[in-house]
């Protein structure tokens, strides 16, 4: 058998899937408890938020099963389900949509995967690129693109905030200098830090990308107005060049894959015929679902009454589970300014300190933690720093309290022991 190129670069799992390959097959093989797994990207399962889901399902079965599961549909994607989204946005934000701004599919990385194929790769003037001005960033951005080389990352900048803190700021004059940009890619809340992009920060973004006539994929995954896991300085921005990108899957429903982007038409239309080409249609049961939970209004209070204050607590807890536990003479620092979060994103800054062998000593102790380098493009070294990509890992703050205590105090572990064999 002979894979192309983009056969060939498909066929391998990217960045931290073969990370989670590893967690999977140690985690069936072990007695229940006995590993502790703080990686997981999973929400948490919020028992108020899944009952939420179950009653909106069966809500949906009773009134439209045939309709939504035994028919084919629009790519585009259902008419309930766009009609709530044209409604919801327009009467929130006063945005001008139609449904010619609007396309389903499923689950946001899909959708990114998608405006990486239409939007980027061999042209008839150049080749493009997807590009990452905001790393660190969601490993599976990685993946998204059909040839070797699709993907191009800008380091950040790097501010010490006071004690055991530090930030990740965007560097547009290394983005400028880029001149084989097809398409922008960025989650903000990001995962893996929580880190916003300031408003200040995406005017040099929108600056860039209109001087380019390139779009901006814009990842709210973790933000407003749903889930609001970390909480941003300001609501989703309509603009031309903006692809404004959401999804249910951190408000609870994972599993059923459904996202969706509103942008200018131009950007979209291209993004509706893909969809058509390949995967004809989002599964409708979900997307009928999700219409539901817009246009009742359930979806909102979710994120307010429960999601929000679950995670703003969880994030309170880690700050202080990460400064009771971790060594105090080990010079670590958490991604701050971040108020909720499924993550806590730590820089170790110590020349003995490696990501992949706290990994590995971590594992031995019965904990599962992510690396950070896979949520880099290659070695990156900001300025005044040295190599970084090496120095950093993300823990998840979905496990309950006892978990997380017990999994950072193993943690805590093998950085005392890295740090004495180093």
């Amino acid at each position: 058998m002979v894979l192309s190129l983009s056969g060939t670069k498909m066929a391998h799992a990217s960045g931290i899937r073969s990370i989670m390959e590893d967690i999977a097959t140690s985690m069936r093989g072990a007695s229940t408890g006995s590993l502790l797994n703080l990686s997981i990207g999973n929400p948490a399962p919020i028992p108020e938020v899944v009952g939420t889901w179950r009653r909106l399902f069966d809500e949906t079965l009773d009134a439209s099963f045939a309709r939504a599961s035994c028919l084919y549909g629009p790519s585009r994607g259902t008419d309930d389900l766009v009609a709530a989204i044209v409604e919801y946005f327009s009467g929130r934000y006063g945005w001008p949509l139609t449904p010619e701004h609007v396309v389903v599919g499923s689950g946001s990385q899909m959708l990114s995967f998608v405006a990486s194929a239409v939007f980027t790769g061999p042209g008839a003037a150049r080749d493009t690129k997807t590009v990452l001005p905001a790393l660190p960033d969601y490993t599976g951005y990685q993946g998204v693109y059909l040839f070797p080389g699709g993907v191009a990352g800008i380091a950040p900048r790097i501010e010490l905030c006071g004690d055991r803190r530090f930030r990740y700021h965007l560097d547009p004059d290394a983005l400028r200098r880029s001149d084989d940009i097809g398409l922008l890619l960025l989650s903000s809340p990001s995962n893996p830090t929580g880190r916003c992009v300031s408003p200040q920060e995406l005017d040099a973004l929108l600056e860039i990308a209109a001087d380019r006539d390139v779009p901006i994929f814009f990842d709210h995954a973790y933000g407003a107005p749903f889930p609001q896991i970390v909480e941003t300085p300001e609501p989703p921005r309509w603009h031309e060049n903006i692809i404004n990108v959401f999804t249910v899957s951190k408000a609870g429903l994972p599993g059923e894959r459904i996202g969706f982007a509103v942008g200018d038409p131009r950007f979209i239309e291209p993004m509706v015929s893909f969809v058509a080409n390949s995967t004809l249609h989002a599964g409708q049961l979900a997307q009928q679902v999700t219409a539901r939970a817009l246009a009742t209004g359930e979806l909102d209070r979710l994120t307010a009454e429960v999601i929000r204050p679950y995670y703003a607590h969880k994030r309170r807890l880690g700050e202080k589970l990460l400064a009771d536990i971790l060594p105090a003479d080990v010079n670590w620092r958490l991604h701050a300014g971040t108020s909720g979060g499924m993550f806590c994103w730590v820089w170790v800054d110590e020349p003995w300190f490696d990501d992949r062998a706290l990994y590995a000593r971590a594992k031995e102790k019965g904990v599962f933690l992510v690396p950070g380098r896979p949520f880099f493009t290659g070695e990156v070294a900001p300025a005044g720093f040295g190599r970084h990509d090496g120095r950093c890992f993300r823990i998840s703050l979905s496990a309950d309290e006892p978990v997380l205590t017990e999994g950072l105090e193993r943690i805590a572990a093998a950085l005392g022991e890295l740090r004495d064999a180093g």
